[in-house]
């Protein structure tokens, strides 16, 4: 017999899910929109698979939002082509929910088609591929003809051994009919290695021997697509899929429900609102609602996997070391649009860092290469056709209201409406999401107490990410202050994750000059104003907005003019 799997809505607020598998094994799930889990309402041996019950809650609630989404908040804007360009996003958010749910329903009718029926019989006892860690996996009684498929007991996930050369590992099975080789995390350079997951790295510049690989890549002359991978491809971005038997999990760990390893994806992608995946973001508030859920996961096993998928997309991620310090609180600094290339080595910091931590070593954190390169050529071009100059240095042709401008109604059409997946500017603002996720997990298998937070445009809403990653782990360092100049991400938001990881204070300097953001970032984003140019709202005790409007006359005039509070 055929499987299947529905959800519908009950009572209301309430969503249901149902699934049974191709041998009859049935499994319902109930709960709340808001619900990070679901309660069971009946189920016998399905109930017990948390990847299972992960992905059916995940595709309940991706569901929902593919067909309770509403275009009603765009239509009451006014300027016609706000209006439109709103309308294009929220499209594009329906579209994929939709895709994002049929995945996920296709990976919990997979797992449940193999978990009703495993044999306790001479079961392997090795590393798992999807949670990371050293676990009993059970063969499923599965028809004749078939290749082996194991269930990790575990996670739940299904797998197989590892294809490798005496190789015991055990590899994320895929749905269906296999026609690449299966290998395991290791040979797939999904991780740096199994035991390297949970490890430590003492002081940040010790990072590279963290990532460096233990096994070769052997996917290399394969073309393998892991489970989910293929459906989610364009709707989410690939280090959300670094757990791939699960759809794109990333995890419940401690506070979010005590599975092990990257076993539930329900409490981050399918947590999201508005489909912001499609929109470049990582989240609903300032694209870091998905970290947010994460950061209980940063120095083990699922921040591993999430930042070494995110570093096998950018090459040009590095942190160096600009100067050892004599004491004082690590300090990290990070550069953002038109301004990660500059020649300098410090990236215009080292004034500004040395007036206000003069003993502190220091971090520069290199990111983005290529996005923060095509959004400036993108602009760059766009602005040379209109027959202005454009350089790194001085960006002359927007730092003035008028230049603004007109960049920001040449954007419009091209990055509003355009594929928000792939067009530079999004590309470029979740590149920054992405890092600050990387930052993160790194800062988090250090033997420092605290650190300094420093950034500028996009390097300060990465280094908003990261605060928010950290500022849910337990026991993890912690931020002493955060400084944010010319910050490009929203404004309004609930900014409690970030005051959270922060002992001392963020800082948010912004200026009503700033053209770019004010213009620019508004066009693009579709009317939202920028932190970095009204500041951040609501403000409080510990978010503190610094008006440097008077000194700050265009978005490449912070380092010089600013000095930090």
């Amino acid at each position: 017999m055929a499987g299947s799997i529905h959800a519908h809505v009950v009572e209301g607020t309430r969503i249901r899910v149902d699934v049974e598998s191709d041998q009859g094994a049935t499994l319902a799930l109930v709960g709340n929109l808001t619900d990070l889990e679901p309660t069971v309402q009946s189920g016998g041996v399905l109930q017990h698979n948390p990847a299972l019950l992960s992905n059916m809650w995940a595709f309940a609630k991706t569901w929902h939002e593919a067909n309770a989404t509403s275009h009603a908040e765009a239509l009451e804007i006014s300027d016609p082509k706000e209006q439109k360009a709103a309308l294009k996003q929220w499209e594009e958010r329906r579209k994929a929910a939709h895709k994002r749910a049929e995945a996920y329903a296709k990976v919990a009718q997979w797992i449940a088609d193999v978990a009703d029926d495993v044999s306790p019989y001479q079961p392997k006892n090795s590393w798992c591929s999807s949670c990371f860690f050293q676990t009993e996996h059970r063969k499923s009684n599965r028809p004749a003809g078939q290749l082996p498929v194991y269930v990790c007991q575990g996670c739940g996930t299904p797998t197989l051994p590892c294809v490798a050369p005496r190789c015991d590992n055990m590899a994320v099975r895929e749905r269906g009919a296999i026609r690449v080789p299966q290998y395991c995390a290791e040979h797939r350079h999904d991780i740096s290695g199994f035991e390297k997951a949970h490890a430590r790295i003492g002081e940040l510049h010790d990072y590279e021997d963290f990532l460096r690989y233990v096994k070769p890549n052997l996917t290399k002359t394969s073309r393998l697509v892991a489970v989910g991978v293929a459906s989610l491809s364009a709707a989410a971005p690939l280090a959300l899929l670094a757990a791939p038997a699960i759809g794109g999990a990333i995890g419940s760990l401690g506070i979010f429900g005590g599975f092990s390893g990257a076993a539930a994806t329900s409490h981050g992608l399918a947590l999201l609102g508005g489909g912001s995946l499609a929109a470049g973001g990582l989240g609903v508030a300032g694209g870091t609602t998905v970290v947010t859920a994460v950061g209980a996961a940063v120095g083990g096993t699922l921040g591993a996997s999430v930042s070494n998928a995110y570093l096998r997309e950018d090459r040009s991620f590095r942190i160096e070391l600009l100067r050892p310090g004599t004491g004082g609180v690590p300090v990290l600094v990070a550069n953002g649009f038109l301004t990660e290339g500059d020649d300098d080595r410090w990236g215009g910091w080292r004034t500004i860092v040395d007036a206000r931590y003069p003993d502190s070593p220091v971090y520069r954190v290199r990111w983005g290469a290529k996005e923060l390169r095509d959004f400036g050529a993108f602009g760059g071009g766009l602005v040379a056709r209109a027959g202005g100059a454009f350089t790194t240095q001085g960006a002359a042709a927007i730092a003035t209201k008028a230049g603004a401008r007109l960049l920001g109604q040449a954007i419009a059409p091209a990055l509003v409406a355009g594929d928000l997946v792939r067009n530079p500017w999004h590309v470029a603002k979740n590149r920054a999401d992405k890092t600050g996720v990387i930052l993160g997990d790194l800062i988090a298998r250090t033997d420092s107490e605290s650190y300094v937070l420093i950034g500028h445009s996009l390097g300060a809403r990465l280094m908003v990410v990261a605060a928010e990653v950290l500022g849910t782990k337990p026991g993890g360092p912690r931020i002493q202050e955060a400084h944010l100049l010319g910050t490009a991400i929203g404004a309004s938001s609930n900014w409690d994750a970030l005051t959270a990881a922060v002992d001392e204070g963020v800082y948010g300097y912004h200026s009503v000059n700033d053209s770019v953001l004010k213009l620019v970032y508004r066009t693009v984003q579709a009317g939202q104003p920028a932190a970095g140019c009204v500041g951040f709202r609501p403000a409080s005790p510990k978010l503190v907005n610094v008006d440097v409007s008077d000194s700050v006359k265009t978005h490449f005039d912070y380092q010089d003019n600013v000095q930090l509070a």
